[in-house]
């Protein structure tokens, strides 16, 4: 009963400005999530997005779940220009999906997903893609059930 609540009262919109400061916090708490899986994000303070910028301009869809007045989630689609032997000049990438801790799992990553492939679709972005880590198994099942396909795998050596 609670899980149909929450969803019900779930409103997910366009980021503002005046949303900055969680969303840098969850910047953070994505950055913190994801050095056990890659051992070359430095250990001192970093930061991945330019999120005041990208709430700004349009070629950038930032988006916040909020529930009951508290934002919950995140999520951003923007515009890449795809290398020159693909058969798409732009495609969509998708970035900066958290959810806090107490709401995973019900499916609040997917609706922002969705929300995302909408805009990405009615900017003529029919590619679409985003980076997960490969032994990040949660989030790559939440992704293959928003119906995306591992299409490379990147290697490093040390």
């Amino acid at each position: 009963m609670d899980y149909f609540r929450e969803m019900k009262n779930l409103v997910i919109r366009d980021a503002k400005s005046s949303d900055l400061p969680v969303l840098l916090t969850f910047e953070q708490k994505l950055i913190e999530a994801e050095r056990p899986f890659d051992v070359t994000i430095k250990n001192t303070p970093v930061s991945y997005y330019d999120i005041e910028s990208y709430i700004k301009n349009e070629e950038v869809k930032v988006v916040v779940a909020e529930q009951n007045g508290k934002i919950v989630s995140s999520g951003y689609a923007l515009k890449k220009e795809a290398r020159h032997y693909l058969n798409h000049k732009y495609y969509g990438y998708l970035g900066f999906m958290y959810t806090i801790k107490e709401y995973r799992g019900k499916g609040i990553n997917r609706k922002i997903t969705e929300v995302l492939k909408e805009w990405c679709k009615a900017n003529d972005l029919n590619e679409i893609r985003l980076t997960v880590y490969h032994k990040n198994n949660s989030a790559i099942k939440a992704y293959e059930k928003a119906g995306f396909k591992i299409h490379l795998i990147e290697m490093r050596l040390d």
